[in-house]
């Protein structure tokens, strides 16, 4: 059974299509990536998923749960981690979670609170009231907040938008313990190298379709695998290798007469055929970099090309 189906989401706004035919499957115990630039659809997706937003048309089921008919156990096997920083000022962190256990009927669940704050890094602040907290330790309640009935299913919209490195590795420590513990993980975010490590699939939104949609692996195999990049300080890039540009790139620091360029190569034998070209140009090559394209260059061009749909394969 997969832990999430979604089969042809619609909804509209009075002046937009925010989700257009949005079908997917998310396996039981998968890490899924949901990435797209601000606009794409991704919260109003999770909105649907959580039961907060009614889709015009489509289907959607957690764990083989209808989230319009069979709602409460939908819900029961979801936790959302959303975007926006929610918390009552009355309450302590620990008092916070208490509430949230009982909102789901665990009237004993203080060991498990226990853990949750220890690997949150929380348990010092676990008397502490919720608006004496720092942005980043709201953050890090909001987390155990979802985690408190141990859904089967963990969407973490943006988890790490605006928090510190401890945050996010602590966060990423524990949320893989859950996930290969059997829980299934969605994840939204922009630090896309967040998503190329953690992510086994990856799916991309575009003004409310899905544009790419593979394995993590497969997405970075179909960008340009290798790249040559170069920082001149005097000339120009060769005319006829303007058709291998990737996109132009600046280093940081540079002055405005040092230009950087990233170039497709086929194979690594056509790097000594690319410089020899730049010598007889007269051009002066401060920096060579050879490296292989990630996950953010694949993004740039999905959303920079035609979209396209590719389904996911072994």
């Amino acid at each position: 059974m997969a832990a999430i189906e979604i089969a042809c989401i619609q909804k509209r706004y009075p002046k937009l299509q925010a989700l257009n035919n949005i079908s997917l499957t998310v396996e039981e115990g998968e890490f899924f990536g949901l990435l797209g630039p601000n606009g794409a659809g991704k919260t109003t997706l999770i909105h649907i998923l959580a039961g907060l937003t009614r889709a015009d048309g489509g289907m959607v089921r957690i764990c083989g749960h209808d989230v319009v008919s069979n709602f409460r156990a939908a819900r029961r096997r979801l936790g959302v981690v959303p975007q926006e920083l929610v918390f009552d000022p009355f309450f302590t962190v620990r008092e916070t979670l208490h509430i949230q256990s009982g909102y789901y009927g665990l009237a004993r669940n203080d060991d498990w609170i226990d853990e949750v704050l220890e690997n949150l890094g929380l348990t010092d602040k676990a008397d502490a009231n919720m608006r004496a907290l720092s942005g980043g330790m709201k953050r890090r309640v909001l987390i155990a907040q979802a985690l408190m009935h141990r859904p089967a299913v963990i969407v973490l919209d943006e988890p790490t938008a605006g928090v510190d490195v401890e945050l996010r590795q602590t966060l990423w420590k524990f949320i893989a313990q859950l996930n290969r513990a059997g829980h299934t993980i969605v994840l939204t975010t922009h630090y896309l190298e967040e998503a190329e490590q953690l992510c086994t699939r990856i799916a991309m939104l575009q003004r409310g379709e899905i544009v790419a949609l593979d394995r993590t692996r497969a997405l970075l195999q179909r960008a340009s695998g290798v790249q040559l990049a170069l920082r001149i300080s005097r000339g120009s890039l060769p005319s006829a290798l303007h058709a291998r540009l990737i996109h132009p790139a600046e280093s940081p620091g540079a002055s405005a007469r040092d230009e950087w360029h990233r170039l497709r190569l086929d194979t690594y034998d056509d790097v000594e055929p690319i410089l020899a070209q730049c010598r007889a140009a007269g051009c002066v090559l401060d920096e060579i970099e050879i490296c292989k394209a990630d996950l953010e260059e694949v993004f740039m061009q999905v959303m920079r090309n035609s979209p396209y749909t590719v389904e996911a394969r072994e």
